[in-house]
C-alpha cells in the first residue's frame, strides 16, 4: 500500500492503538492528544510525529482521523479555536471514529463539504481488544469517493470495513450494535444468575450451550471474568450509556419501540450507583448479585 499522510486525533484505549497500525502499515502519521504525555509516549512506541494542536496535526495530512469522548469532545477538536477545521486542507478528508449522535455527524459532513473535504462518519465495534488486535468492526456513512479513498487505510486496524448509506449512517448503524448488545448482555447475566441459583455449575453450563444457538461474542469472551466478579476492563458503563442515550434519542425521532433497551439502560444507571461507572458492560450481573445479598439479608 502507498504511504498516505495522516493525522490521528486522540489517543485513548482505542486511538492510541490504532495510530499505531496506521504506522505499522508503513503510513505518516502524526499525532494529537489533548494530555501532551500520551502523545509522546505513543511517539516513543511508533514511528510518526506529535503535533501541538489539532489544527497543525491535520494541516499537511490527506485523512484525518478521530476518536475521543463525546459530541462535545469531537465539536472541541474538530470545531473548535485551533481545531481540525482551522487546518484542513481542501481536498483531504475527516473520518470520526467516535460514537456521536447522527445531527453531529451529518452537521460535520456539511461543515466538510463547505470547506471543499469530504467526511466519514465511522464508529466502531470491538472494544480496546479489537483496537490492541487490529480486528475493529467499523461502520461508515458519507459518500462513496470519500468511503473508497479512506476504506483501505481503515483495513489496518479493522476487520471489516463497509459503508452504510450516506452521513449518519454510521453512527445509526452503532446505535443498533448497542442496542443489540444490551439485550444479549442482559440475557446472559440473567442466564448465569439463573444457573447459580439452580445449583448448576454455570461454567460447564456455557460450555455446553455456547456450541448452540445461545452463542454470542459476549458469552465466549465474558461469562469467566463475570463469574469471577472482575469487571475492570473492558468497555466502561458510563460509555455504554451514553451510547445507549443516543439511540433512546433517536427511537423517539423515528418511532420505534426500545423496550428492552430503556429497562437495560435504567439497569446500567444501578450499576453506576453500585460504583461501576468504569466497569465493563458485562458487570450487569453484578447488579443481580447485590440484588441477591440485599435480600438474603432482609431475610436474615
Amino acid at each position: 500500500m502507498t504511504a498516505v499522510k495522516v493525522a490521528f486525533i486522540g489517543l485513548g484505549v482505542m486511538g492510541y492503538p490504532m495510530a499505531g497500525w496506521l504506522s505499522r502499515s508503513g503510513h505518516n502519521v502524526t499525532v494529537y492528544n489533548r494530555t501532551q504525555k500520551v502523545a509522546e509516549r505513543w511517539a516513543t512506541e511508533y514511528e510518526g510525529s506529535l503535533a501541538l494542536t489539532p489544527s497543525l496535526a491535520a494541516s499537511d495530512a490527506d485523512i484525518i482521523f478521530v476518536c475521543v469522548g463525546n459530541d462535545n469532545d469531537v465539536s472541541e477538536v474538530v470545531l473548535g479555536e485551533q481545531g481540525v477545521m482551522d487546518g484542513i486542507k481542501a481536498g483531504a478528508v475527516l473520518v470520526d471514529h467516535t460514537t456521536t449522535s447522527a445531527n453531529l455527524a451529518k452537521d460535520l459532513a456539511a461543515r466538510a463539504l463547505t470547506a471543499g473535504c469530504g467526511f466519514i462518519d465511522a464508529p466502531v465495534s470491538g472494544g480496546q481488544q479489537g483496537a490492541e488486535n487490529g480486528k475493529l468492526t467499523v461502520m461508515c456513512g458519507g459518500e462513496p469517493d470519500s468511503f473508497t479513498r479512506v476504506a483501505p487505510i481503515m483495513d489496518c486496524y479493522a476487520k471489516e470495513v463497509q459503508l452504510m448509506g450516506p452521513s449518519g449512517s454510521g453512527q445509526l448503524c452503532k446505535m443498533v450494535n448497542q442496542i443489540c448488545i444490551a439485550g444479549a448482555v442482559q440475557g446472559l447475566a440473567e442466564g448465569l444468575n439463573f444457573a447459580q441459583h439452580a445449583g448448576l455449575d454455570a461454567a460447564k453450563v456455557v460450555e455446553v450451550i455456547s456450541q448452540g444457538a445461545a452463542q454470542s461474542w459476549q458469552m465466549e469472551n465474558r461469562y469467566k471474568t463475570m463469574l469471577d466478579g472482575q469487571y475492570d476492563h473492558g468497555f466502561a458503563v458510563q460509555w455504554m450509556r451514553k451510547d445507549l442515550a443516543f439511540a433512546l434519542d433517536e427511537a423517539k425521532n423515528n418511532g420505534s419501540e426500545l423496550p428492552v433497551t430503556e429497562l437495560v439502560d435504567e439497569y446500567y444507571a444501578e450499576v453506576q450507583d453500585l460504583g461501576g461507572n468504569r466497569w465493563d458492560t458485562s458487570s450487569l450481573l453484578a447488579r443481580l448479585v447485590a440484588r441477591n445479598d440485599a435480600e438474603t439479608q432482609n431475610k436474615g
